[in-house]
């Protein structure tokens, strides 16, 4: 899977400053630590899955939606 970063509508400066949900910093965290201990190593579809899961929930979080969300697309 290759990740392409967006780029912002406006550059960052101007970004309107929005707190940080506690769970989009939860989920954060578990994606670090997933990447982290699988670096350099292939992923079974089941990390895979997780990694997808934990990646809409960040989403989630950080558009102010409910966390929660647990099927991927």
């Amino acid at each position: 899977m290759v990740l392409t970063p967006r780029r912002p509508a406006f550059p960052t400066s101007l970004a309107p400053m929005q707190p940080v949900h506690p769970a989009a910093v939860e989920a954060n965290e578990a994606i670090r630590a997933l990447v982290d201990e699988r670096a350099g190593q292939d992923w079974s579809s089941v990390e895979s899955a997780q990694y997808e899961v934990l990646l809409i929930e960040w989403a989630a979080a950080t558009r102010g939606m409910a966390a929660g969300v647990t099927e991927a697309a």
